[in-house]
């Protein structure tokens, strides 16, 4: 299910024009020497006027200098460190919470320097995370404009209007010495929600499934891929939602009751990250939370509820699961059903701006043995900017590209009398294709994964097709979802199972899945998927860009991961 339009066209509207448009802004707005710019955190505008996609730069009709705006400056560790953690991750080693603080932190003096610039200038720090890489600051539009030498306009987009960035913004050399990107100045900029609801010819609601049949119920999908009767349930596990809004609790508690799950409403814990309305309930978050802890029933789920989508919002919301994961070892899975096409976030495809501040918690989190399990996007090998349209250029999306997430791609399931899988194709919208940002990890490679050197997706899948999809109670209704926002979260609540499966066994959690996952290719903890298609690529044996390794056999691979 999309958003409203106006929170999800606005990159490809400024994609569009940037690539027309940036030689006139950078006249425009000369920086002075001495300065450092931070050309990818921002995309450039136009001094007024229409813009493609329905994008409107305004005049100014009044003084907005008061106006105050939260962003956030990122400060990697040094390239050393960054390396070494990759590595260690990569290996499959876990990284001690102790060990994290202390050896993968930027250097404090850029940190001192850029905060005592920050209050010198009048700006107030509102939030330093932990590990020192992500300083907050509440600052006046004005302030924002004299401090960081930029211009801010007023941009609508379908009625909704925005005090935004014109051009890049630029901090004193000296300042900006460990600084790499500044992230908040255009809050349109937003991810996509990916999850689409199932409406049949002349049907107002859907009725849960009593004979293995769509809307699909959660005894359906253990049954489905061999995750039940497995002696596990979660219990001692935590997973985590990264979204905008919370769930309503009757709606979760029908949807338990419906399932014959046990109503135990403390068992969802609601963290709201910043202070502001929350959004209306759509849907999204009620899949996710409904479906998580259907799959583990006795897991802990908690919903880090951002108040938008807006990429400051969501750092935000990423920063707090981070401490969350770092204080509490129950917290070992993430699922996020969210994303945006890599060239709408990087088009020269260069690792930096929010792309490069996300990837740094991805990779601390992952270091933490979490493992984040991402949506691929339901708009197949060609999303545009609302994430939906297969009419959008050839790309992958971020978050899924990450070399430290677990991308989940979907398929179209459909089920015998028995509860079997009597067939199981790639769904023509499971996201996939090559990243242009990252190189290939060391992990990705055995059965059918195409030669090259750049990261792919996904990296495993499950169902996703709307019409073949799962039941999820949404204000009220009983309604049928899918979209490999469907996929996420169960993934989620199958790695809860996997962690405490281990537990029982006497070992750690999970480190970090995918290089375990990798060498599975082909095995019998697969069931692989040879046919479908997401537009450009079409699924094959072995590993493919629409479900790629395949869909999980949970029983056997609890067996190989434990044993």
């Amino acid at each position: 299910m999309g958003r409203k339009l106006w929170a999800a066209f606005g990159l490809a509207a400024c994609l569009a024009l940037a690539l027309v448009a940036v030689t006139m802004t950078s006249a425009r707005q000369p920086v002075a020497k001495g300065r450092k710019v931070f050309t990818n955190s921002v995309i450039p505008l136009p001094p007024t006027g229409l813009a493609p996609h329905g994008l409107v730069v305004n005049p100014p009709v009044r003084d907005h200098s008061k106006e105050k705006m939260d962003i956030v400056f990122f400060l990697p560790p040094p390239k050393e460190a960054q390396e070494k953690l990759d590595a260690a991750v990569l290996k499959g080693a876990v990284v001690t919470p102790e060990s994290l603080a202390k050896d993968y932190s930027p250097r404090a003096e850029d940190v001192d320097r850029l905060v005592k610039w920050i209050k010198d200038e009048g700006m107030e720090v509102t939030h330093t995370t932990p590990d020192k890489t992500s300083v907050y600051v509440r600052a006046t539009v004005g302030q924002l404009e004299k401090s960081l030498q930029v211009k801010m306009v007023r941009v609508t987009a379908n009625g909704q209007t925005y005090t935004a960035a014109q051009g890049p913004p630029s901090l004193p050399e000296s300042v900006g010495e460990g600084v790499q990107a500044v992230i908040g100045l255009q809050p349109f900029r937003q991810f996509t929600k990916k999850g689409r609801k199932h409406v049949p010819a002349g049907a107002e609601a859907a009725s849960p499934s009593t004979a293995s049949a769509p809307p699909y119920l959660v005894k359906d999908v253990l049954k489905a891929y061999n995750a039940e009767g497995l002696g596990v349930t979660g219990k001692g596990q935590t997973i985590a939602i990264l979204i905008d809004t919370l769930p309503r609790d009757a709606d979760t508690a029908h949807f338990w009751t419906k399932n014959g799950l046990p109503v135990t409403a403390s068992r969802v814990q609601k963290v709201q990250v910043r202070v502001g309305h929350l959004p209306s309930v759509e849907g999204e978050e009620s899949m996710d939370v409904q479906w998580s802890s259907g799959i583990a029933r006795e897991a802990t789920v908690w919903v880090y509820a951002c108040v938008s989508l807006a990429f400051v919002d969501l750092d935000r919301g990423l920063d707090r699961i981070l401490a969350d994961a770092m204080a509490n070892p129950a917290l070992r899975q993430v699922s996020i059903s969210l994303g945006l096409g890599e060239q709408f976030l990087s088009p020269d495809g260069t690792l930096d701006g929010e792309v490069a501040i996300e990837q740094d918690k991805f990779r601390r989190l992952a270091a933490l043995g979490v493992n984040i399990f991402v949506s691929s996007g339901d708009a197949g090998s060609n999303p545009d900017a609302t994430g939906h349209n297969s009419s959008g250029p050839l790309q992958a999306e971020w978050m899924a590209t990450s070399p430290f997430a677990i991308g989940v791609g979907g398929t179209t399931l459909w089920l015998d009398s028995s509860g079997r899988a009597s067939s199981e194709t790639g769904w023509a919208g499971s996201g996939g294709g090559i990243s242009k940002v990252f190189p290939r990890p060391s992990y990705q490679a055995g059965s059918g994964v195409p030669a090259g050197d750049r990261r792919l997706v996904p990296d495993v899948s499950l169902l996703a097709a709307p019409q073949t999809g799962a039941y999820v109670r949404v204000n009220g209704h009983d309604l049928q979802y899918g979209g490999t926002s469907l996929s996420a979260p169960v993934w989620a609540g199958f790695c809860a199972l996997l962690n405490e499966s281990r537990t029982k066994a006497g070992k750690p959690t999970l480190p970090f899945l995918n290089p375990l996952l990798y060498p599975l290719a082909g095995s019998e903890c697969f069931r692989d998927i040879t046919v479908g298609s997401n537009g450009k690529y079409s699924a094959g044996p072995g590993y493919d860009l629409v479900t790629g390794l395949g869909v999980p056999h949970v029983q056997n691979l609890m067996t190989k991961l434990t044993h």
